[in-house]
């Protein structure tokens, strides 16, 4: 997986653009937005992932979609394993994660409220 996408800091040091970390995914993205948001709220294996997405997206991810993401998200360093003592592998997210999940959603926010901002004004909808 390529690395993530750099912009100049103050201070001209290069900085993470965590809000197009995601963008790479492609057809992914909203997977590894559910795994990430998931893990938010501590260490999961696989089977607890699905679940716990299944309860707040109302999404089931297929095995060969999660566990694809996965090795994708894992390959960018935004999750990690978990040492297991048993034949699950759980992981969790890391500091990088963290910030690019934040970055992500912040730019999903700023799209929805939009998307509601004209539907209200051009359609009455609320």
């Amino acid at each position: 997986m390529g690395a993530v996408p750099r912009r100049p800091a103050a201070g001209g040091e290069p900085e993470p653009d965590r809000a197009k970390a995601l963008a790479g995914f492609g057809r992914y993205a909203g997977p590894a937005t559910f795994i990430l948001a998931s893990l938010a709220d501590g260490a999961k294996h696989g089977y607890a992932l699905t679940k716990d997405i299944e309860s707040f997206a109302g999404v089931r991810l297929a095995p060969g979609t999660l566990y694809e993401a996965l090795a994708r998200l894992q390959a960018q360093g935004l999750i990690e394993p978990v040492e297991s003592h048993d034949r699950r592998r759980p992981y969790r997210l890391t500091a990088v994660g963290a910030e690019t999940l934040r970055a992500h959603l912040d730019a999903q926010r700023r799209v929805a409220d939009l998307g509601l901002r004209r539907l209200a004004a051009g359609w009455g909808l609320t």
